[in-house]
């Protein structure tokens, strides 16, 4: 499912820092952040090994795409891999508007999603989400603040949302001007596993049960398919200058590790 918290253009040291929880079958393969890609365009994120794309990735010229699924009962068994959304943007040299504007127009060839793409360089984020069904794409400018998504629209008042963006306001209070650990982060955000209220679930249609085992930031949850739950946490770090970092921590042969990736935006 995912979920996503992220300053934009508001902090005095990060022009842009993220934290994103990647939701995943146990099984499903997957590469851990890394480089991938030919040419001029390789991009830095996981990958998904069974769809081809990824559900976070960002390049050298400044370029950023994430996404994460809209939770709904009924999915389309041939639906075209969300993942290649985030891999559309990163490959062209279109504007974020650009390509947000092609989804749009295939939006109901794919299941439930919100994507964000984001230019750093211009200093444009869009959101794109094809839900509700039976009405046209959004697409809308993300403006500067802070910003949560889950599983539903942007900033829609989920209580893991609202949970997150708290805690993420309080942590940034907290550092005040200085610059932000990405491990203090992930520690003490992303792993939270605190469900919520089952009276306060939200009316997707699904299960009220998976609901409530997706309502939590951190989640695990044993279904008739295996293990689902929380696989990756990535918490990319851009400041002003261009200087950059992604650090994930990730799930391995059922080993938890870390690394981080350092790049400069030119």
């Amino acid at each position: 499912m995912c979920i996503a918290a992220w300053i934009w253009q508001a902090h005095p040291v990060h022009q842009l820092l993220l934290l994103l929880n990647r939701d995943e079958f146990h099984s499903r393969p997957t590469k851990a952040v890394g480089w991938w890609g030919e040419g001029s365009k390789k991009i830095l994120g996981g990958k998904d090994v069974l769809g081809g794309g990824t559900w976070m990735g960002c390049t050298k010229d400044g370029r950023l795409a994430f996404l994460t699924n809209v939770l709904e009962p009924d999915a389309m068994p041939n639906a075209r891999t969300r993942g290649d959304l985030p891999l559309r943007f990163l490959q062209s040299n279109k504007t974020p508007l650009e390509i947000a504007t092609e989804v749009a127009k295939e939006a109901d060839e794919y299941n439930g999603f919100n994507l964000i793409l984001a230019d750093l360089t211009t200093n444009v984020m869009v959101y794109v989400s094809n839900r509700p069904k039976g009405q046209p794409a959004t697409i809308q400018l993300v403006p500067p603040g802070l910003h949560v998504l889950s599983n539903a629209r942007l900033d829609s008042p989920w209580q893991k949302a609202i949970r997150l963006g708290k805690s993420f306001r309080e942590l940034l209070r907290k550092h005040g001007d200085d610059e932000v650990e990405a491990k203090d982060i992930v520690e003490s955000l992303m792993t939270d596993t605190t469900k919520a209220d089952k009276d306060r679930l939200p009316n997707t249609g699904c299960d009220p049960d998976w609901e409530h085992g997706l309502s939590s930031i951190f989640i695990e949850v044993q279904t008739d398919q295996g293990l689902y739950g929380t696989r990756s946490t990535a918490v990319l770090s851009v400041n002003y200058d261009g200087e950059a970092s992604l650090y994930e921590k990730y799930l391995e042969s059922g080993i938890w590790k870390d690394h981080t990736v350092h790049y400069q935006i030119e």
